[in-house]
């Protein structure tokens, strides 16, 4: 019996050695992809997230002692917003580029003609925005970076409006993942 056993023994360690381990890593062309378009639900009757408040990452909230994120308002002021870089990193920097999709939000949703419950932010009055992003050496992350600008009048009436990744020859920008859009509380 107890030979058995040992015989049983040595099997099963000769049988589990022979399996192949296997390492998968992607080996594709980069893709960019906002971390809140990941990390939050598609708005109703568009394909990406509206964002109302401020994004934060790591243990900013819980080290500040709040765990709800503050509200993007126009007074904000300048709002940071990762993106990922899923892929093999580069050894070099790489400037990469994002733009504003419509200056006209509600065209990307289904509201009314003539409608003022999604009004646009106007670039310099509502926003200022380089449309360039840098993701470092070595690295999978970038930032864009909104300034909300305070226009001086308040209103009841949100502004909106939504960025997309359009990267570089060496990373594009994935589809479902490339928008986000921000909603700036007058209030």
């Amino acid at each position: 019996m107890k030979k058995r056993s040992i015989v049983f023994f040595l099997l099963a360690i000769l049988f589990a050695s022979c399996i192949k381990e296997e390492v998968k890593s992607y080996t594709g062309k980069p893709v960019l992809e906002f971390d809140a378009a990941v990390l939050n639900s598609a708005a109703t009757g568009v394909k990406f997230p509206v964002l109302t408040r401020v994004p934060k990452y790591g243990l900013t909230a819980v080290s500040s002692g709040t765990t709800a994120d503050p509200q993007i308002t126009r007074s904000s002021g300048a709002i940071k917003f990762r993106v990922n870089l899923v892929g093999p990193q580069s050894p070099a920097e790489q400037v990469l580029s994002y733009k504003i999709v419509s200056a006209d939000y509600s065209s990307l949703l289904d509201v009314p003609t003539g409608s003022s419950a999604r009004l646009a932010a106007v670039p310099g009055t509502h926003f200022n925005t380089t449309g360039t992003f840098t993701v470092p050496a070595n690295s999978s992350f970038g930032e864009v970076t909104i300034t909300v600008v305070n226009p001086g009048t308040s209103s009841t009436i949100a502004r909106y409006l939504v960025l997309e990744i359009t990267g570089n020859e060496s990373a594009t920008p994935s589809e479902n993942y490339k928008r986000i859009a921000i909603q700036i509380s007058e209030t």
